[in-house]
């Protein structure tokens, strides 16, 4: 049980497309897939209340958890570890959004949520490998993520449109003003806003700082618009 809360990593550190990714890349298919097909079979009974209070009970838990994690290991440092990373504040909306239902949340929490959470799923920023908590806490928040948005279109059939992209891009970028103050009080680099990463990424392609902000806003405005084809497609054939 201490190594599996232990601030250092017992075995192997995680390695991209080995088994212990590969389990839960097929997790989070099984799951999603799970979630459609029992679309119409378990809308508006008890089931569906279910599935939306486990949803919100994993991404509840895994924050907590992970505040309590960091406090246990000393970790705990306001220039790391407040939830102010994208992946975090996604979190906290797609809370918002399973207990309100309320539909900007969903329009916000869609392109923020299934974007990034879904970035970090198939290219993971992680130390920890199985059977570590950071591993466990890592894949199943961002698992939840997604699935709130998935849950919220298939389950209570909200629908985002082309001005949800540009109300989610607006919204990130007053989200990022606020992170950017943080990040000057703190000392922080919530967001990448404040340098690029130590680590090698994506973002060493973008260009120096501060020009590869705005590449990364490029990134997730055509993010987005590729989160909203599949919606666009649909509504195109609905016509027909």
């Amino acid at each position: 049980m201490l190594h599996f809360f232990s601030p250092t990593n017992v075995g192997e550190p995680f390695q991209f497309l080995a088994s212990s990714h590969l389990v839960m890349l097929g997790l989070f298919l099984f799951l999603a897939i799970l979630l459609y097909l029992s679309r119409n079979r378990i809308s508006g009974t008890r089931k569906q209340e279910i599935i939306r209070f486990t949803l919100i009970a994993i991404l509840v838990l895994s924050e907590v958890t992970l505040t309590l994690w960091y406090n246990y290991t000393d970790y705990w440092d306001p220039a790391d570890t407040l939830p102010l990373q994208l992946c975090s504040i996604s979190l906290i909306l797609s809370v918002l959004m399973l207990i309100t239902r309320n539909p900007f949340l969903f329009e916000v929490t869609y392109f923020l949520g299934v974007g990034g959470a879904l970035q970090a799923l198939l290219t993971p920023e992680l130390f920890y490998d199985f059977p570590h908590y950071r591993y466990f806490h890592f894949f199943l928040a961002h698992i939840a993520i997604i699935l709130a948005s998935f849950y919220m279109i298939w389950f209570e059939k909200f629908t985002p449109t082309p001005k949800s992209i540009i109300k989610a891009f607006l919204t990130l970028n007053v989200i990022a003003l606020f992170v950017y103050l943080v990040n000057i009080i703190t000392k922080g680099n919530y967001m990448f806003l404040a340098r690029k990463p130590s680590n090698p990424s994506l973002i060493d392609f973008l260009g120096p700082y501060p020009w590869y902000i705005i590449s990364l806003e490029l990134v997730a405005l055509t993010m987005f618009i590729l989160l909203y084809i599949p919606f666009f497609i649909f509504k195109k054939k609905k016509r027909l």
